[in-house]
């Protein structure tokens, strides 16, 4: 592990003036970063350690403030977000054990970095997201657990949280605060796509601090569920997995969003099923057609072409389940 220098903040603009170093890292739980600390793929002169920071989950606005010092297992063990949001409580539930829970920090949720074999071997693999420009061995490789909506050349590796599936489902905005000052990011604009450069998870600014998730009231009569297809059902990443609200009245759909796991760079928020689906009947046979319509695109390789229909089904099933429908 490489030196490192450590300080602890008594509030957010105090984070963020020790945060002021390029080569600086914020540490919340640290269930990710001090792992790739310790395999060298990351290495920060300087951590500031926000765990101090807000861990409040309060009534906001009709909706939710949480805290990014908030642990996950306070926050899927809340009240109102087992009642009124059951798709982020059920998400981060099927995440990781307790262990991982009670340390693990809403903000660092966030920003956790790919589980890709070929960016955790810096010794024996090609990986353009750890070294740029280097190459990604994944593309040729075992690529069963890769992306198959957004890739590149340069990186096909997904992203690996359940936790901000359901927050992009649920519109969820990020509190973000940094040198330039305050700002706020839908969850579905914080992380980007590869394109030809995958080492850039985020859209963050050098030294910007996640301070807070906003949760929205959900529409009249909303519904949300997650579900999660893995190879074994002890808190293994997903192949994929679905985030779902679902609005119906008389049958009909008044609002749905729909968000995707294990299938993408970022959470993969499916627009073109929404489309295909707002003002429609309820049916099975119309969350089919919607789920078909997203995969259109898709681009599976050499390995993970099952995640096609997968998702279909998943999806489907989901959507099903919120609606009393077999799907």
């Amino acid at each position: 592990m490489t030196p490192f220098t450590y300080a602890r903040a008594s509030d957010v603009p105090d984070a963020v003036r020790l945060a002021s170093l390029e080569a600086t890292k914020y540490l919340g739980g640290g269930t990710n970063l001090v792992d790739l600390m310790r395999e060298t793929i990351e290495r920060p002169e300087a951590l500031v350690d926000v765990t101090g920071l807000s861990a409040a989950i309060e009534d906001h606005q009709g909706g939710l403030l949480i805290g990014a010092a908030a642990r996950n297992t306070a926050l899927a063990e809340h009240r109102m977000v087992r009642e009124t949001y059951p798709v982020l409580a059920r998400a981060i539930l099927s995440g990781a054990s307790a262990q991982v829970r009670n340390m693990a920090t809403v903000g660092g949720n966030l920003l956790q970095r790919t589980r890709c074999a070929y960016f955790y071997d810096p010794e024996g693999s090609r990986c353009n997201k750890r070294s740029p420009g280097e190459g990604c061995d994944a593309v040729g490789g075992f690529n069963r657990m890769h992306a198959i909506l957004g890739a590149s050349s340069a990186c096909i590796a997904t992203h690996p949280s359940d936790m901000c599936v359901a927050l992009a489902a649920l519109d969820a905005l990020i509190h973000v605060q940094g040198p330039a000052g305050e700002r706020t990011v839908a969850l579905t604009d914080l992380h980007r796509l590869p394109a030809d450069r995958p080492d850039l998870d985020s859209t963050l600014e050098p030294g910007e601090l996640i301070t807070a998730v906003a949760l929205p009231s959900l529409p009249t009569g909303a519904h949300s569920t997650y579900r999660k297809v893995r190879d074994r059902a002890s808190y293994a990443f997903a192949l994929v997995s679905v985030g779902a609200v679902l609005a119906v009245e008389d049958g009909i759909i008044t609002d749905v969003r729909i968000a995707l796991g294990g299938v993408a760079h970022k959470p993969w928020r499916a627009s073109t099923a929404e489309a295909a689906l707002r003002g429609r009947q309820a049916t099975p046979e119309n969350f089919r057609a919607a789920a078909e319509a997203e995969l259109l695109d898709a681009q599976p390789l050499r390995d993970n072409g099952f995640k096609v229909p997968l998702a279909i089904r998943t999806i489907t099933a989901t959507l099903g389940e919120l609606t009393g429908e077999n799907a």
